[in-house]
Formats: C-alpha cells, sequence, structure tokens
C-alpha cells in the first residue's frame, strides 16, 4: 500500500512538472504594444469597434467550434461577463463556418456575451494560430496581456487588473 501512494505521488508529481513545463514553451501571440484596430460585425447586427471603446479595458477572446478548450472556458467568460458589465467582452469564432453555424455553437456553449466571426485579416493581426487564445486591451489601446490556452475566472481578473 505505502509502495503504491509513493507511486501515485511520483507520477503526479512528473505530471505537474510537464504541465508548468509545456505551459512555459506555448506559443504567444507576437503582438505589437498597441492593439491592432478592428471594427466588426456581431452575431446580432452591431458593429464592435475597438477604437470607439478607448477609455475601456475590452477583452477579446479568439474561439472555434470544434475547440475543446474553448468550450471549457466559456463558463468563465459568462460569469465575468455578468460579474463586470462594464468590461466589454468579445468572442470573435476562428475557422468555425458560417454565422449560422457560430450562432448555434455560441448557443450550445451557453455564451452570454457578443460573437462575431473573426476575419482573416483579423486572425492576423492578432497573430492567432492557437485556440483558445486571449487579448485583454487596456484603455489607452495597449496590449496588456495576451494568452494562449483557457483561462479562469480569477485569471480574467488577474489580467483586466
Amino acid at each position: 500500500m505505502v509502495r503504491m501512494l509513493k507511486d501515485w505521488t511520483i507520477a503526479l508529481l512528473v505530471a505537474a512538472v510537464v504541465f508548468v513545463v509545456v505551459g512555459w514553451f506555448q506559443t504567444r501571440p507576437d503582438l505589437p504594444s498597441e492593439a491592432p484596430e478592428f471594427a466588426i460585425e456581431d452575431l446580432d447586427g452591431e458593429t464592435f469597434d475597438l477604437a470607439a471603446l478607448q477609455g475601456q479595458t475590452v477583452v477579446l477572446n479568439f474561439w472555434a467550434s470544434w475547440c475543446g478548450p474553448c468550450k471549457a472556458e466559456v463558463p468563465e467568460f459568462a460569469r465575468f461577463h455578468d460579474d463586470h458589465p462594464e468590461i466589454p467582452v468579445i468572442g470573435l469564432a476562428v475557422n468555425s463556418g458560417d454565422e449560422v453555424a457560430v450562432r448555434r455553437a455560441a448557443e450550445t456553449f451557453g455564451i452570454n456575451y457578443p460573437v462575431a466571426v473573426a476575419d482573416n485579416s483579423t486572425i492576423r493581426a492578432y497573430d492567432v494560430s492557437t485556440l483558445p487564445t486571449t487579448v485583454i486591451v487596456g484603455p489607452a489601446g495597449e496590449v496588456k496581456s495576451a494568452r494562449v490556452g483557457s483561462m479562469t475566472y480569477e485569471q480574467l481578473i488577474q489580467a483586466v487588473r
């Protein structure tokens, strides 16, 4: 019994170390200090214009309908959106089909914040190559942070501070 506990402890420690090391080597978007401006129509027909949101912190979340980690983080973003309505959040769907498919995925995932289909120029401007990718844009239009991989509610809170 003691031997089995020792083996499990070692296995868990090795797994934790591997997890941390992989996190260090994840590709991060290569972004300029100032967030690339874009305007896009969301699925409800409203225009999301980053330049018009100067003075506010903004959360940009690039996701895909086929991305498991993207789906897993939606409840965290939905809770953040509910708790912090003063901070705009937009989900930018990448390679997820047309508006009908993206709307269906957003409803299935339970997304309660605006969603738009990201165009290729926005995807390139934000150097999105891995999903999910979240970019926090500060009030002066600066890139405050960029993260590849799922985020928790607490990580979102930290990123917008």
